[in-house]
């Protein structure tokens, strides 16, 4: 049986595992304007590797301590709620926090937000 491949994160690599595939472009990857940073704007994307275990999505990258995030949170907290834009589509997203932003900034050398596409956000039209 082969499993359909999805994208956690968009324009990270994909994952074979069938618990991915609610998942697919849930998380993106934001600038401090909050424009998606695709595979062409910030290459360091490449070396995330995904994996899901015990429901958290888990980042690892060559020299960088393993960073998990959890899956299903409720969305109730409306200061973590915000705006981010893929290519000229407004859509809104919860941001993940201080850990997940040092982390990202510090691999990809630039500053950089994990956010997940909220919820009850309109669907994105990924280019």
């Amino acid at each position: 049986m082969t499993t359909r491949a999805s994208t956690p994160i968009a324009a990270c690599q994909a994952l074979n595992d069938p618990d991915a595939l609610a998942y697919d472009r849930r998380w993106l990857v934001v600038d401090e304007n909050g424009q998606w940073l695709d595979a062409a704007r910030a290459d360091g994307l490449s070396r995330i590797e995904l994996g899901i275990r015990f429901g958290y999505l888990v980042l690892r990258a060559p020299g960088m301590l393993r960073l998990d995030i959890p899956m299903d949170v409720i969305e109730d907290d409306d200061s973590v709620v915000g705006e981010a834009r893929v290519d000229a589509q407004a859509v809104r997203v919860v941001d993940e926090g201080e850990l997940a932003a040092a982390w990202l900034t510090e691999l990809l050398g630039r500053p950089a937000r994990l956010v997940k596409v909220h919820p009850e956000a309109d669907p994105v039209a990924w280019p």
